[in-house]
């Protein structure tokens, strides 16, 4: 190493010789054991444990259902519930589907035409007063079932009683100087024969009783208008029906530009329910009009209760565009006042019967890419799916217009796991044999498994000891 000056002072004050000293040499380290084979026995501890947790989940959600006797019992083959419909399915890797099968039959189905309405009635009337007044008496009550012509409030008739006595005046006096210009103008004209009048006098006398017959006329009208208006002072019931809440009470100045009038009447029987028929189906009511009248029916909102009957009444005279229906009417007598005005109800209209139909469950019937079809149980306790043709489908049961002869069985319930050819096992079948083997099984533990009802092989307390006393002496 070169040797450098060292500074004091601002001068050079001695030179320090470098010191050589031997460095000792580095030890290496120490050999670290190679980790690469720990990395590969870790790598395949995890691959190995991943692979035994696929093989348990894969024998989990694909091994085949046990029969239950079988698998308590030990029993042989075939001896449990299922029998060899689940054996079957255990060998093909799953067991059958359970189903439900219900045999087509025969029936007469009627074709009905089912809709929305609205009851509507025939009339609602605002009962208005004709003349201005004191209201002195309400004769109703609210809700209360009317006649027509039924009085419902009275004004006080005072004023039009002096008026109609008014007009009763005048006409008699107007009549009184009729009859006196008539026997004027008799007169008159027996003078003219004689030449001792001149006939001015008496075309005037003739003019003026023309003149007091109009007076007459209309003094007459007068009373009618008076005698009118008195009557308009007894307010009376225009239509029977139902009133409705009372709109005014006694003692106020009601007249005839009131708007909530007296009270409101809305008759009940007969009353209409207003619906809509698609106009795909409109000639068909018509031809069904034709033959005689057209029964209807009026269900609740539920269609559970059915309200009245009635028929059919008419069609409107043209379609709505926007909904492409035509409107129509059904009438009912509502004898027993079912049917409320406004209220929403189902209504049923019955076209015409399809006789010895056959018919199967709306559950039976499937749709796919080729169109409707069943699965039909074979005798080998196999289904078979066949395309039929649909037919009129009510609620619970659709007509089969081709396709299913009667009494073949078809699949009502499962049928959604099925495909053509698929094994299968009835619901039926396996309650009873379940139902069958309850008896043979043991009784049951608290912890859930079953001993043998024998107690052959019941392990019991003091069991050697129990056997040699029960055992028989020789």
């Amino acid at each position: 190493m070169r040797d450098w000056p060292r500074l004091h002072g601002g001068g050079i004050v001695s030179i320090v010789p470098a010191l050589h000293m031997p460095i000792p040499p580095a030890e290496p380290p120490p050999h670290a054991p190679p980790a690469r084979p720990r990395r590969w026995l870790g790598t395949l501890i995890a691959i190995v444990g991943l692979v035994a947790l696929g093989a348990l989940a894969w024998y989990l959600t694909q091994r085949p259902a046990a029969a239950p006797a079988q698998g308590a019992a030990g029993g042989p083959p075939g001896a449990g519930p299922v029998g060899r419909g689940a054996l079957g399915g255990a060998r093909g890797g799953a067991p059958p589907s359970t189903v439900a099968v219900v045999r087509a039959r025969r029936a007469d189905v009627p074709v009905l035409l089912d809709s929305l309405g609205t009851v509507t009635p025939l009339a609602t009337v605002t009962v208005r007063p004709q003349v201005s007044g004191v209201l002195t008496q309400v004769l109703f009550t609210e809700g209360q079932m009317v006649s027509k012509s039924q009085l419902l409030a009275q004004i006080d008739p005072r004023p039009f009683e002096l008026a109609l006595m008014q007009a009763t005046g005048a006409r008699q006096r107007d009549e009184a100087q009729l009859q006196n210009a008539r026997l004027t103008l008799e007169r008159y004209r027996t003078l003219l024969s004689q030449d001792s009048i001149a006939r001015q006098d008496v075309d005037t006398q003739d003019a003026l009783v023309k003149q007091l017959e109009g007076t007459v006329v209309t003094d007459r009208a007068n009373e009618g208008t008076a005698k009118l208006n008195l009557e308009y002072t007894r307010i009376v019931a225009p239509v029977a029906g139902r009133v409705g809440l009372r709109m005014v009470d006694p003692g106020n100045l009601i007249s005839s530009t009131d708007t909530n009038g007296v009270a409101v009447i809305t008759q009940l029987s007969p009353i209409d329910v207003q619906f809509t028929i698609p106009q795909d189906r409109v000639q068909e009511v018509l031809a069904r009009l034709a033959d005689g009248p057209l029964p209807a029916r009026a269900f609740d909102r539920t269609r559970s209760a059915l309200l009245e009957e009635g028929r059919f009444a008419t069609l409107d005279n043209l379609v709505d565009t926007t909904t492409g229906t035509v409107k129509g009417k059904a009438r009912f007598a509502n004898a027993k006042g079912m049917l409320f005005p406004n209220q929403f109800v189902n209504l049923q209209l019955e076209l015409r019967t399809i006789g010895d139909a056959v018919v199967v469950p709306v559950s039976a019937l499937r749709n796919g890419p080729s169109g409707d079809f069943v699965y039909v149980l074979n005798e080998d306790k196999t289904v078979s799916q066949r395309s039929v043709k649909r037919g009129t489908a009510s609620a619970d049961r659709v007509v089969i217009a081709s396709g299913l002869q009667v009494g073949e069985p078809v699949v009502t319930e499962g049928a959604d796991r099925l495909k053509d050819g698929a094994s299968v096992q009835l619901a039926a079948d396996l309650a009873g044999a379940r139902a069958a083997s309850g008896p043979r099984g043991g009784t049951s533990r608290a912890d859930g498994a079953s001993w043998p009802r024998d107690g052959a092989s019941r392990p019991r307390r003091g069991d050697r000891g129990d056997r040699a006393a029960s055992a028989p002496a020789p």
